[in-house]
């Protein structure tokens, strides 16, 4: 039986007027599930998340909240400055009662989307593996792109989902694995040859495979691949096996890179 024990309390006041107390309570995590089962889970703006397993999460949800709330504070913003003065007040005190509500239904969505994955690996006995995505807001804001596409592109809380994963599998017991993403969504799952991928369909040019489906499930199941590396190959590899050492997709260089980071 584990040990709880309390550590600290905060008497907090929340945005209805009435007081809460927060108990932070020390707990012993369980040990990891060994298991050589492996739920990949691929990350992306149109759809928050995709794993092996065929769930998804779509995006449009969360993509249309942000968008409302943006044109409501370009317009409340422009009324703040350029308003009269009633107006102005007016404008500045809804600005203050929308503040947070697209960030704390983001956070309600990542929770849910966490908590699914989690219960899903645990039904299956099984670890999750995740895109290592350190550095993704930087390399592409380099690229030339709209005013929009820009903030859509900040605004994604990849890093959120992934430290709700990382917490709730501490919690259960289940392993959480962070590969390398190199390549894994312009290569067949099942054959390791370059495909094409157009918008969000996959096709494997290789014509003995010609695969073709979801690209982000393609994607999940190549992360999949990579976990179950991990899982196999503890200590690390330089030679997976003679039909990846033939494969010139380059997706052997991120298998053999993710086994010798651990």
């Amino acid at each position: 039986m584990s040990f709880k024990q309390i550590t600290s309390a905060q008497l907090c006041k929340h945005r209805d007027g009435n007081y809460y107390i927060h108990i932070q309570i020390k707990d012993e995590a369980p040990e990891p599930i060994k298991s050589t089962n492996v739920i990949g889970v691929d990350f992306g703006r149109r759809d928050i998340a995709v794993t092996s397993n065929g769930d998804k999460w779509d995006g449009k949800q969360i993509n249309d909240v942000r968008d409302k709330f943006s044109r409501v504070r370009s317009s409340l913003q422009h009324i703040a400055t350029k308003g009269t003065r009633s107006t102005r007040r007016r404008a500045r005190q809804i600005l203050k009662r929308l503040s947070g509500r697209e960030r704390r239904f983001q956070q309600w969505l990542n929770h849910n989307i966490s908590k699914s994955i989690i219960q899903n690996a645990l039904k299956n006995n099984a670890a999750v593996a995740i895109e290592d995505l350190t550095g993704i807001r930087e390399r592409t804001n380099q690229k030339p792109r709209n005013q929009t596409e820009r903030r859509r592109s900040n605004s994604w809380s990849f890093y959120q989902l992934r430290s709700f994963l990382e917490y709730k599998a501490i919690q259960f017991g289940v392993e959480i694995i962070a590969v390398p993403p190199a390549w894994t969504s312009q290569t067949c799952h099942q054959c390791l040859h370059i495909g094409l991928r157009s918008d969000k369909r996959f096709k494997c040019t290789n014509e003995a495979c010609s695969w073709s489906g979801d690209a982000d499930l393609n994607g999940a199941k190549n992360i999949a691949a990579i976990g179950v590396n991990f899982v196999n190959s503890p200590r690390g590899s330089n030679c997976l096996c003679c039909t990846l050492c033939t494969d010139s997709s380059g997706l052997l260089k991120a298998y053999t890179d993710a086994s010798r980071t651990v």
